[in-house]
């Protein structure tokens, strides 16, 4: 790999910096529903940090309509804004979903490429168990392994036209440490996606706020025709995370 100049590793920053904000999915029918500014009363048998998720998750909009509309974790709803915008699925495409468990990611994928009708192909993989998907063909596996690739094509029937990676890695609480281990789950997910991806593929991958390094963006740039940051408005507002979305994969020449 060549090395940059000091000048164009501001240009790589300035690039990571910039994100593209997603709007939200209406919420209003959810404010509606559901009582706001739910509080626990009693703290008994619960930790203030134990106290404090459930009070946001009781009072997340994105939470209950999950629970209504069948979803596993209000995660489907920063896929579903995503792809409303930049239409990363479309029936009939053949998926990829790293990191797949609970399932909401391939739930949604499912749907929208049409997996159930026999229209589209989707691939999930994860270290942990998964409950059936009507249309998702699941495998326990560490995508690391050297046999990934070739196995999880085999099971597309061909390479992947999207590959999906929701994952992330243990926090500790320390910023720069939790910036790094993600950092480096999504380079191994971009790598994994350069084996399994067909031309023109996608690559759609979860990163913390500060983007992608530079090393890694100047590689994406080379090997995909378009790359951007976004944020969903499913994201909490204090949440750190972002997704990296490549479009227009250039595959290597063997």
């Amino acid at each position: 790999m060549r090395r940059m100049h000091l000048t164009d590793r501001r240009r790589e920053r300035l690039t990571a910096r910039k994100v593209e904000r997603v709007p939200h999915i209406t919420m209003s029918e959810d404010k509606a529903k559901r009582p706001m500014n739910v509080h626990i009363r009693s703290a008994k048998g619960r930790s203030s940090s134990s106290r404090r998720w459930l009070e946001r998750q009781l009072n997340d909009p994105y939470v209950a309509r999950a629970q209504r509309e069948g979803f596993r974790s209000r995660a489907a709803y920063k896929l579903i804004e995503i792809d409303d915008r930049y239409h990363v699925l479309r029936p009939g495409m053949r998926v990829i979903d790293l990191g797949a468990a609970p399932g909401s990611w391939s739930q949604v994928t499912a749907r929208r490429v049409g997996a159930a009708q026999g229209k589209g192909r989707v691939v999930a993989i994860d270290l942990l168990e998964m409950d059936p998907i009507p249309g998702v063909n699941f495998v326990r596996l560490d995508f690391l392994s050297p046999d990934a690739p070739e196995r999880l094509r085999t099971m597309l029937g061909g390479p992947a036209d999207v590959v999906l990676c929701d994952m992330a890695a243990n926090t500790t609480g320390h910023r720069r440490t939790d910036h790094l281990r993600i950092m480096a789950l999504v380079e191994s997910a971009a790598e994994f996606s350069r084996d399994v991806l067909s031309p023109r593929g996608t690559l759609l991958a979860k990163v913390l706020q500060g983007g992608t390094e530079p090393s890694l963006l100047a590689e994406l740039k080379r090997d995909f025709s378009s790359v951007r940051h976004v944020k969903p408005g499913a994201s909490r507002a204090d949440s750190a995370e972002l997704y990296l979305l490549a479009v227009g994969f250039r595959q290597r020449a063997a």
